[in-house]
């Protein structure tokens, strides 16, 4: 059972958390270990533009499934809930995976990366190629989100990251396995490694849910024993739609910022720097990512345990943006993109300036993490899709004007862009939560 939101302690926070926080910082690591890998084949520039691309557009297609995890740990009490939210996740995963399967046509996947992206047709080229690897991407990732909800919801937070380590083997398998063995192309490679490791994790996740579900199968109906409503697919789809549109115009960014970053001056040098930078990025905001389950599986239903999730919020935003900034702002930089990342001289050095723009970036995401956490909690999911709206629109803005009006490269304008855009995101929800929190003080 999840801790008792009464005696709530930081040790209770911390141990909670650990599991989930190793989960997302593995998850994490494979950006960088892949872009390592690409970045030691044959044209490792035009191999990275063609992953980040692909990885890109991929994420965006899987954005709907993203918050499974939220729902289900938030709404998976009993046989009723449980049914109609795997019924609803099935659905959900099937419908993404058409619309991967719908973009992958040559038509229309080139008329997007040639015509409107701007992308070299080599690039392009190897770009459909690692994407059309990339079919079971959406529907297996809506799987495993909802069953590590099941698992979280049950303080069996140990078993996601159980589940984390076996993708993260696989990814490692994989990719060693097609570098050493077969004559792939880098990207293809990135993408296949991909995609058997969320692939493996889905499967290893069902499994390890198999209590949880059981005695979820036997639980009587949560509505029968409270006040609360009773859940239906209209229920589920009115707490889930504005979440839903929360990550699809947040993922949203990524293929908006690759248009830009075609059409900016030094296209396929900030194409090729920009996975590299964020998958450094994300390594320290995975951990903030983390927290947000933390908050809706602890908060309690009257927020009572709000101050101490705050405090450990805070402090931990400003260990991860110290750390960041001991990498981007000191000489170990040119240790991390050229030796561990693989990068050249000429493109460690373009990939410096804009990582240290980035630095606030982890720090923002544990804040609009506990800020989301509170909002679902309450079954208030609405602010946080206004809140995502100002960023996507903040990030657009910046995007052109940088790069349109002011010609700017485009690894920094993108860089900038997403840090104004968080910045104003958390802004605006600063207003709802202290809205929630009076209303149950």
């Amino acid at each position: 059972m999840i801790p008792k939101k009464e005696s709530l302690t930081y040790k209770k926070i911390f141990f909670f958390w650990i599991p989930l926080a190793a989960t997302w910082l593995m998850m994490a690591t494979e950006g960088p270990f892949l872009a390592a890998i690409i970045a030691r084949l044959a044209n490792p520039k035009f191999n990275l533009a063609a992953f980040g691309v692909a990885f890109s557009f991929a994420v965006f297609i899987e954005a709907p499934v993203i918050m499974l995890m939220s729902a289900s740990t938030a709404l998976a009490k009993d046989r009723d809930s449980y049914i109609k939210l795997r019924n609803f996740t099935f659905v959900l995963s099937g419908i993404t995976t058409l619309v991967l399967i719908t973009f992958i046509i040559p038509p229309i996947f080139y008329f997007i990366t040639q015509r409107l992206i701007g992308l070299p047709e080599n690039v392009a080229k190897l770009t459909h190629h690692a994407f059309i690897v990339l079919i079971p991407w959406p529907g297996a990732i809506g799987y495993r989100r909802f069953y590590q909800g099941i698992l979280i919801r049950s303080n069996l937070t140990r078993r996601v990251a159980y589940g984390t380590i076996t993708r993260l083997m696989a990814i490692v398998m994989t990719s060693l396995t097609c570098y050493l063995f077969f004559d792939l192309n880098g990207a293809i490679i990135g993408t296949l490694s991909l995609a058997v490791a969320v692939s493996a994790e889905a499967v290893t996740s069902r499994i390890m849910a198999h209590t949880s579900v059981r005695h979820l199968l036997l639980k009587e109906k949560e509505s029968e024993r409270s006040e609360e409503t009773p859940i239906s697919y209209r229920y589920i789809k009115k707490f889930y739609y504005p979440l839903a549109l929360t990550s699809v115009l947040s993922i949203g960014v990524h293929p908006m910022v690759t248009f830009f970053m075609g059409q900016s001056r030094m296209p396929i040098e900030s194409l090729a720097v920009l996975p590299v930078i964020l998958s450094l990025v994300f390594v320290f905001r995975s951990i903030g990512l983390s927290f947000q389950e933390v908050g809706i599986a602890l908060l309690g239903k009257n927020n009572q345990t709000f101050k101490p999730l705050r405090n450990f919020a805070f402090g931990l935003g400003i260990v991860l943006v110290c750390l960041l900034s001991f990498i981007t702002l000191t000489p170990f930089s040119y240790i991390w993109f050229h030796k561990i990342s693989g990068l050249s001289m000429e493109l460690t050095i373009f990939a410096e300036f804009p990582a240290q723009l980035a630095i606030l970036l982890p720090g923002l995401t544990v804040l609009i993490s506990l800020q989301r956490a509170l909002l679902i909690n309450n079954k208030k999911t609405k602010p946080i899709t206004i809140a995502s709206s100002i960023e996507v629109i903040s990030i657009f803005i910046v995007l052109l004007v940088t790069i349109v009006t002011f010609n700017l490269i485009g690894a920094i304008a993108a860089v900038a862009a997403l840090v104004v855009g968080r910045l104003l995101a958390n802004g605006y929800l600063v207003w709802p939560c202290l809205k929630v929190l009076k209303r149950k003080a």
